[in-house]
């Protein structure tokens, strides 16, 4: 779908239900409608749960009610890890890396709720700014929903800080999701993200990038701000976009190798992407790791 369209709806949270559920309709074709057909497990029924998937037989039996789970849905402990740092707020469009980065955490944070898994919330810049435990109860979704809600940028970003603060509150495995644009040291990054993956965490890294950011398609010398230092510097795009560009992508390509030494998914999406991408690239990490939305062990 169309990131102009979804952009444009005030909600959130009606965002979110829109790319997920547009997501489904295009993945599901299959009349099991599920994301895997192997079966694994029951768990109880939960109020919100599809009642396609309740076992009949297995309700005759023992007159409670249970839902298949197959190998790819059973429960998942997931912390979602929202960069709101100032560089964040940038936009050369109608939304910002902000809006377009929780639009990206409400979306999966609705899809793991659906799949009956717990998703919790970090917001930092700094320093941690908020934190919400993973848990699948009534309401929770829309506790996470209302802290994305309010989620404004602050100050500069150290995404090490919020990944260690995880490591230590995130006591079981799990998942870690982090959005950010990755504006930081690669050392400091790839510090974090081994002590994730050292506490036998999946990690999965969206690197979220304006397309004037990417290429730098400004026209005309210019004064140009760092959002998060203030520092500034006159330059003229046409005269520097080469080596820019080739920073960038030098920048980018450590952090590619950084996730790779350590066994962690990255994509690098622009905001003028669909928001489904991230749908599909967090899937194909799980299915990539042999344990999608969990699997136990």
């Amino acid at each position: 779908m169309n990131p102009s369209v979804i952009m444009s709806i005030r909600s959130l949270e009606l965002r979110a239900k829109l790319v997920v559920d547009g997501f489904r309709t295009g993945l599901n074709k299959s009349p099991r409608h599920g994301f895997s057909v192997e079966f694994s497990e029951y768990r109880q029924y939960s109020q919100g749960d599809d009642p396609r998937f309740l076992d009949w037989k297995l309700f005759a039996r023992t007159d409670r009610s249970y839902i298949r789970l197959f190998e790819d849905e059973t429960n998942l402990r997931c912390c979602i890890a929202l960069d709101i740092s100032r560089s964040m707020s940038f936009s050369s469009l109608s939304w910002t890396k902000l809006d377009y980065a929780r639009t990206i955490a409400a979306s999966l944070a609705w899809l793991l709720s659906r799949q009956g898994d717990a998703a919790g919330l970090t917001l930092f810049d700094s320093k941690v700014r908020a934190v919400i435990p993973a848990r699948y109860r009534p309401g929770h979704l829309r506790r996470l929903m209302v802290a994305l809600e309010e989620s404004v940028s602050g100050a500069q970003t150290s995404p090490a800080a919020a990944l260690e603060d995880i490591a230590q509150r995130f006591r079981k495995r799990g998942l870690v999701i982090l959005l950010s644009d990755l504006l930081t040291p690669v050392q400091e990054l790839g510090d974090g993200l081994r002590l994730l993956k050292g506490c036998l965490h999946d990690v999965v890294v969206f690197q979220i990038l304006d397309p004037a950011e990417k290429n730098l398609t400004f026209d005309g010398p210019r004064l140009f701000e760092d959002m998060e230092s203030d520092q500034k510097v006159f330059a003229d795009p046409n005269l520097v976009r080469e080596e820019y560009r080739n920073r960038l992508e030098a920048h980018n390509a450590a952090i590619r190798t950084e996730c790779e030494a350590i066994g962690a998914s990255f994509r690098q999406i622009i905001t003028d992407e669909p928001l489904e991408l991230s749908l599909a690239e967090f899937l194909q990490a799980r299915r990539q790791s042999g344990s999608m939305f969990g699997r136990r062990g």
